[in-house]
């Protein structure tokens, strides 16, 4: 970034973040869609909400397994961005490249992780029979997807980091579209009373696939923007290429996405660990006959909460990509001045989703669930949680903006706090001890966002991030 380049804050972040909002709201249409198909294959038979609970805990658990990904993506963001910032586009480019040679070692781990231990995961969810069965094979699918996504994802890091929000866009809501389509084909089949029937002629003659099918559209999707990122990366684009003499093991420039990308890799397992203690604090709320309906109700209103949380995640990655140019430039004060911007701009997006939650929670649920009880736990619970949106818009963006400066073990230390000494301990309170149900478990999530909002935001003003050495 030249220093004789004129300052223009706004313009910076919505050039960046308005790319990567639409990345961000085509995976909120996916997590979306994918529970409205749940939900309307779950009926018949069989307990309440189990399609839409067992499709949300592996979804939830297919996020989670990306974010370990941070090992390699956070490092390569800052590197990369603070080359950039420099105006060393060979750098840049070396560190791409490295980084994309740890992703095959680490999607390797992450894929059998997640396939053997996929029935324990069921198990610890107080899952049993079918829906245990169903989770198994879904997460176990999943796995082979990690294997090539991981490319995908730091591929988008990488790209990031040069300022490039357009390219990710275009790969991940390509193959996001593709997700959906297959999902949809798979899941409605064109036989029978399926509303795809008359495509029978066109697409094929095959019976409906049921929850498989949600699962054959997300590993459609993982292993096709994996592919698609290594294609484009090899054609070149934006300074970054593929190059054969790049991709092999340097232990100094390995040493030092590392140490930006263990600390994040340690905050990833935190943020894995702490969500999946509160799932299954969610697993144990309500009785044996109404208690996979709590569970159906807190998956739908994960996925409704991604209309504040995704648009803040494209602020916090443009706030990201600009810190790290800014400080590769010698200019903190402009890094401090984008992030600030990042932040007014989220804030305004988490108000407009609060009143969404807050007066459109019933029709979300009407729409979500066909099941009763799943409206009635469900509705209450997600008006009530309107009110963290806008902790949440800034923890999001100021812990991005603090990854982006490579101060990766700040946001370690921050989120891991967050998550064991106060969400925790205050979910299982409130909803276990106490028996408040749904809203005493969100409010021990709410609390912490709050809190952690509070520190992120005091952590960043006095401003030892910027002197963080990568």
């Amino acid at each position: 970034m030249s220093t004789a380049e004129v300052f223009r804050p706004r313009h910076q972040v919505l050039a960046l973040a308005l790319p990567a909002l639409g990345e961000q709201l085509l995976n909120f249409t996916v997590a979306l869609y994918d529970t409205f198909l749940a939900g309307y294959i779950s009926t018949g038979g069989h307990e309440t909400g189990l399609y839409t609970t067992t499709v949300g805990i592996a979804s939830y658990l297919g996020w989670l397994a990306s974010l370990l990904f941070a090992l390699v993506g956070t490092g390569t963001t800052a590197l990369v961005s603070r080359a950039r910032g420099r105006g060393d586009l060979a750098e840049a480019n070396r560190f791409a490249n490295r980084s994309l040679l740890l992703v095959t070692p680490l999607a390797l781990l992450i894929a059998g992780a997640l396939y053997a231990a996929a029935p324990t995961l069921a198990a610890r969810a107080g899952l049993l029979g079918e829906s245990a069965q169903v989770l198994t094979t879904y997460l176990r699918t999943d796995a082979l997807g990690q294997l090539l996504f991981g490319y995908c994802l730091v591929g988008a890091a990488a790209l990031r980091g040069m300022g490039d929000m357009r390219t990710p866009m275009w790969i991940l809501g390509g193959v996001n579209l593709l997700n959906m389509l297959v999902a949809t084909a798979m899941v409605f089949g064109t036989r029978g009373n399926s509303p795809l029937q008359p495509l029978a002629g066109l697409l094929g003659d095959w019976d409906s696939w049921g929850v498989s099918g949600i699962v054959s559209g997300t590993l459609t999707a993982r292993l096709a923007g994996g592919a698609a990122m290594l294609c484009v990366l090899a054609r070149g684009i934006n300074g970054l290429r593929l190059t054969p003499s790049l991709l092999i093991p340097d232990m100094a420039d390995l040493r030092r996405i590392l140490r930006v990308g263990v600390p994040a890799a340690l905050e990833g397992l935190t943020l894995w660990t702490g969500q999946w203690l509160f799932l299954e604090i969610i697993s144990q709320l309500g009785s044996e006959s109404d208690g996979s309906a709590y569970k159906a109700a807190h998956m739908i209103g994960m996925d409704a909460e991604a209309l504040t949380y995704l648009p803040a995640t494209a602020w916090g990655y443009a706030a990201a990509s600009l810190v790290g140019q800014n400080l590769g430039a010698n200019r903190p004060d402009r890094a401090r001045a984008v992030t600030h911007e990042a932040t007014r701009h989220a804030i305004v997006i988490a108000l407009i989703g609060a009143l969404v939650y807050y007066f459109g929670a019933e029709t979300i649920y009407q729409v979500m669930s066909r099941e009763e009880p799943v409206r009635v736990i469900g509705a209450p619970a997600l008006r009530f949680l309107s009110w963290y949106q806008i902790p949440l818009a800034m923890v999001i963006v100021y812990l991005q903006a603090i990854r982006g400066a490579g101060d990766t073990r700040a946001v370690l230390m921050i989120n891991f706090l967050g998550f064991f000494l106060v969400r925790l301990p205050i979910a299982w309170w409130l909803g276990l001890h106490l028996k408040l149900g749904l809203i005493g478990a969100w409010s021990g999530m709410s609390i912490d966002v709050l809190c952690r909002a509070i520190v992120a935001g005091i952590y960043f003003a006095r401003g030892g991030w910027s002197r963080t050495q990568v």
